[in-house]
């Protein structure tokens, strides 16, 4: 079929139906190869809000297709703290002003298999604790105080952005990243966390800078991009980037 006829067809699917269509014959996949055509662009206008692509929160991810895949991949509103709600963007929680409570959120897919790259930036003050890291189906996303809930416990692994301290079964793992006055994140960096589900490692990257490797020998189980949070009104955004680029 021609190309403006398989637009037309493919922009009614589901995008969960254009997989199997891009197997159906090497005309399709190439169609569908196309991260930037129509379809892809049609199928983002209808997914994402409108201030979202006009915004430069998705600026890192060029093509429609991969805007696309980083909603899917977005925070899950159906599994976070009940003092954290999702913005209309789809991609920024923020967290109420509600005293003595740490709030979490995690990813609406986790990873088991594969190298997977996403970016996280804070939008407001950190307060005392602000977490960045991985959470298992079985941590909590909220708790009563004010600590560090990504790490708190032995299914999530986390980085306080507050001092630089690696935390994982409620212990610090050390300073990270392993420099001597080592500098402070600074509201608005976009920081690259880095899973290998191949090498079981969490890595992180600050200003297209290579911190080194966070933790090994994470667990091959289904592991969530998570984030947890003290401060009221803070707001932390999260977009998957999908696999890291090496070099």
């Amino acid at each position: 079929l021609p190309y403006r006829v398989l637009e037309v067809l493919f922009s009614f699917l589901d995008t969960s139906d254009l997989r199997s269509c891009s197997l159906v014959c090497k005309n399709w996949y190439r169609f569908l190869n196309d991260e930037n055509n129509d379809v892809w662009r049609l199928h983002c206008v209808r997914k994402l809000a409108e201030e979202a692509l006009k915004s430069d929160i998705l600026s890192n991810v060029p093509t429609y297709k991969a805007k696309l895949r980083a909603f899917y991949h977005s925070w899950n509103p159906n599994d976070c703290s009940r003092n954290v709600y999702i913005k209309t963007n789809g991609f920024t929680l923020h967290r109420n002003p509600v005293a003595q409570t740490t709030d979490g959120a995690r990813g609406k897919i986790g990873f088991k298999t594969g190298r997977h790259c996403w970016e996280v930036w804070w939008e407001g003050p950190l307060g005392t604790v602000a977490m960045i890291g991985l959470m298992t189906k079985d941590s909590p996303v909220q708790c009563q105080g004010y600590s560090p809930l990504v790490g708190a416990d032995s299914n999530s692994w986390g980085w306080n952005l507050v001092d630089n301290h690696l935390i994982h079964n409620g212990d610090s793992q050390g300073n990270y990243p392993p420099l001597n006055n080592a500098p402070k994140y600074q509201v608005g960096e976009r920081i690259r966390v880095i899973l290998d589900c191949e090498d079981n490692t969490l890595a992180f990257e600050k200003n297209y800078e290579f911190l080194g490797v966070a933790f090994r020998g994470l667990p091959n189980t289904q592991l969530y991009p998570a984030v947890s949070a003290v401060y009221g009104n803070t707001e932390v955004s999260m977009v998957y980037l999908g696999p890291p680029l090496d070099g």
